[in-house]
């Protein structure tokens, strides 16, 4: 099963996501989660905040002090009296620096501790996203969240909640000195908050901007993804030249996208420059005349100068995070738009039958019996595509009944609806009409973890995961010991596990060994094992291996699955015939069910096929 597959009437435009199928968290949605992750960890907030006051304030006496040392030397004060004040600036100085690093310390772990969070919480979600959602949203998409999206949340949390702390309290702390030295110095240096104007401009317009941002993102990625991994396909049908212009256009989007967010930060920064200057100016001009007024000291015109010289810095790094917060905020309501994809695909479709809702279905299902009544199903329908597809049924009407531990084969022609049937029955997807049980509760009702105990899908794609073999195996039994999983890829045929060079301990994929396709289906399979569902669904689970591994595979798995349910969908007939019953699709149509031998002698659609495979 691949993500990136185009369904039958699908343009390769069609086939690309736009951005917004995985939903995205609404602003107030996005404060609610940033609160709660400030409110698991509220004491580092709270010291790291306390911290950051005493430092601003430490900060202050610096230039207090330079402006009486000034006064000092005017009015002939000794040398003495110059270090004394001089030794003060330094132990405030000093006193500053370590109150100001041990905040960013307390910060850079309460946003290391923070974003740990995120990730595992990202993780368990996507993990929890029933297979339909995944595909409808495409790989890209999922993937550029839990990259891109994650990483500007945790840089920001790591540096900018700290930064900005710091920053923050040191503006408020040098406006409120300025006001105290002298009110109408401190009336010039409010002017800086003009900056205030502008910055409102622009968040108003940044939100939405890296918004479209990371879709488009998304979108350049599930794009390269889907072609890279079909590169073969493109190639045998030549649609390189599609392709490629679908590619442009997405880098075409990408690039409109970023030159507007950096349209934005090119009005912000020249105007935080400005406003940081102009209110010095005002106070040396106003303190200068008032000063040759004799209304203040030149100390006095001296220290609001630093003040608000000094205001410069922190109201820089202010805006300048606040520009990279409009883009990790947006980061964040695409991470946290996660938490608000379905969980249940059973909601969506329409049903002509009665049969228990999601929410008053039982906890497990009564048995093991599989029911599927009346199913018509068409691709795109319960996402509400407007693609033709949408429109035709794949499956028409189907019955049947798989009773618990029979072997059931799903023959037919290519297309017939054989694979779609098995999504169906795997709850990857659910029915636009009919109902697909298994022990009276709706497949597609069940749990994401729920269902994979009880049925598992295995299709001829498989993937491995960067790690050892024994890890690649736990995934399905995390407590399995060694001799368990050998006996799994013993009961595969998987021979080639005992000739590694480290066992179980081998590493595959890249710096390891690399498997080749019927070593990952059989790795696949093994899973299977492990994983001891009491119904198993094999599509085409073993057209990677040669003809005589895959019937070896084939008869061991058959011995090991004994007793249990097991549904194959097979071009090699040879399933068909160890089969119980076998079961022919046409045209989406369910037109023979019987025994092997039964409808061989019945001279129907299967007997056609096995005397065309056989001979």
């Amino acid at each position: 099963m691949t993500a990136t597959a185009t369904r039958p009437g699908q343009s390769d435009d069609d086939a690309l996501p736009d951005g917004a199928a995985l939903p995205v968290a609404d602003p107030a949605t996005t404060r609610r989660a940033a609160l709660r992750l400030i409110r698991r960890d509220g004491r580092a907030v709270t010291l790291m905040l306390a911290l950051n006051a005493l430092a601003a304030g430490a900060g202050l006496a610096g230039p207090w002090l330079l402006g009486r040392i000034v006064d000092t030397v005017r009015t002939g004060g000794g040398v003495p009296a110059v270090d004394r004040l001089a030794l003060v600036i330094l132990v405030c100085g000093l006193a500053q620096l370590l109150l100001a690093r041990y905040a960013r310390y307390v910060g850079h772990r309460f946003g290391e501790r923070t974003v740990a969070r995120v990730r595992e919480q990202y993780v368990d979600r996507a993990l929890a996203l029933p297979a339909a959602v995944v595909e409808r949203a495409g790989t890209g998409d999922l993937t550029a969240r839990g990259t891109s999206d994650v990483t500007s949340v945790a840089r920001t949390l790591r540096d900018a909640v700290p930064e900005v702390c710091v920053a923050a309290a040191q503006a408020l702390f040098l406006l409120g000195a300025v006001v105290v030295l002298d009110p109408l110095l401190g009336l010039c240096g409010l002017g800086v908050c003009s900056v205030v104007f502008v910055a409102r401009w622009y968040l108003r317009r940044a939100h939405g901007a890296y918004l479209a941002e990371g879709a488009a993102t998304s979108a350049l990625a599930e794009l390269l993804a889907a072609t890279a991994a079909g590169a073969r396909t493109v190639e045998a049908l030549g649609l390189q030249e599609r392709r490629a212009a679908a590619g442009e256009r997405a880098v075409e989007r990408c690039r409109r996208t970023r030159t507007r967010t950096l349209f934005l930060r090119s009005v912000l920064l020249p105007a935080v420059d400005v406003a940081a200057v102009l209110p010095v100016v005002g106070v040396l001009l106003v303190g200068g005349v008032l000063h040759g007024r004799g209304g203040i000291s030149l100390g006095v015109v001296i220290t609001a100068a630093l003040y608000l010289r000094q205001l410069s810095d922190p109201l820089a790094t202010v805006l300048f995070w606040a520009e990279q917060m409009q883009s990790s905020g947006a980061a964040f309501a695409r991470v946290e738009g996660l938490g608000q994809a379905p969980r249940s695909r059973a909601a969506a479709p329409a049903t002509l039958l009665p049969h228990p809702s999601p929410e008053s279905s039982p906890v497990s299902p009564a048995d093991h019996r599989i029911d599927i009544t009346a199913v018509h199903y068409a691709y795109g329908a319960a996402d509400g595509s407007r693609s033709p597809a949408a429109h035709r049924d794949v499956l028409h009407g189907v019955d049947l009944t798989v009773r618990p531990g029979e072997r059931l084969a799903l023959v037919g022609p290519s297309g017939a609806g054989k694979s779609t049937l098995g999504r169906l029955l795997a709850g990857v997807d659910a029915p636009r009409l009919g109902a697909v049980t298994v022990g009276g509760v709706p497949v597609a009702a069940l749990d994401p973890a729920a269902l994979r105990r009880q049925i598992v899908l295995v299709t001829q794609e498989h993937h491995v995961f960067l790690g050892t073999l024994r890890d690649n195996l736990q995934i399905a039994a995390p407590d399995a010991e060694d001799a368990t999983l050998s006996a799994a890829l013993a009961a595969v045929g998987a021979d080639w596990a005992a000739e590694l060079p480290a066992g179980l301990d081998t590493e595959l994929g890249a710096g390891g060994h690399r498997p080749d396709g019927s070593q990952s289906q059989q790795l696949a399979l093994a899973r299977v094992v492990l994983a001891d569902p009491h119904t198993v669904i094999l599509d085409e689970a073993t057209a990677l291996l040669d003809p005589r591994t895959a019937r070896h595979t084939e008869r061991a798995l058959a011995a090991v699955l004994k007793g249990r349910t097991v549904i194959a969908i097979a071009h090699r007939l040879h399933t068909a015939h160890d089969a119980d019953r076998v079961a022919v699709m046409e045209e989406g149509r369910l037109t023979e069910l019987g025994t092997h031998d039964a409808l061989v002698a019945a001279n129907g659609a299967y007997a056609a096929l096995w005397r065309s495979w056989h001979s």
